[in-house]
Parts: C-alpha cells; structure tokens; sequence
C-alpha cells in the first residue's frame, strides 16, 4: 500500500511537470529594479548602436573623400613631378571638406 502511494505521488509530479512545460508561455515575472535595469540596458544599447551608425558614416564618407586624391597620386607612377595648378586652394577645399566631415 505505501509503494502505491509514492507512485501516485511520483507519477502525479511527471504530470504537472509535463503540464508546466506544455503551457510554458515564453515569460518570466520579475521585480521593479530587474525591470529597470533591463530597460537602462537596452537604452545603452540603442545609444551606442546610434553612435555606431553615425560613427561609420563619417568613415565612409572620409574614405570616399580620400580614395579619389591617392587613386589620382598613384597615376603614372614613372613621372618624378606632379603637375598641381591652384595646388594651395584645393588642399585647403580638400582640408575644410575633411573637417566637415570629423566634426559632423
């Protein structure tokens, strides 16, 4: 009589332990400080992924801005000199565009 006991007993927790994980709706309770923390954390993680993005646009655009200058400096490597006409003006523009583009 008390084997048959401790198998109900047994077999009634196998049933509610099958019945907890059938109806297992993905949630967790939790506290007010849990919840704040969470909710700090994933502010912090949208603010530094916005600063990511800005971060990688300004260095595609430097990229962009810097590729064309030595793609045109690697032209015809077997000359000594290069012809630069308004050479001050445009580094100056070049330098200004730069800027514009690290302080944005």
């Amino acid at each position: 009589m008390l084997q048959i006991f401790f198998f109900n007993k047994i077999n009634n927790l196998n049933i509610n332990r099958t019945m907890d994980e059938l109806f297992d709706f993905g949630f967790t309770a939790v506290t007010e400080e849990e919840l704040e923390v969470v909710q700090k954390a994933s502010a912090e993680a949208e603010t530094a992924s916005a600063s990511v993005a800005t971060t990688q646009d300004k260095l595609d655009k430097l990229f962009n801005a810097i590729q064309p200058l030595l793609t045109n400096l690697k032209k015809n490597p077997e000359k000594n000199y290069i012809y630069w006409p308004n050479r001050l003006d445009k580094v100056e523009q070049f330098e200004d565009h730069i800027q514009g583009i690290y302080k944005s």
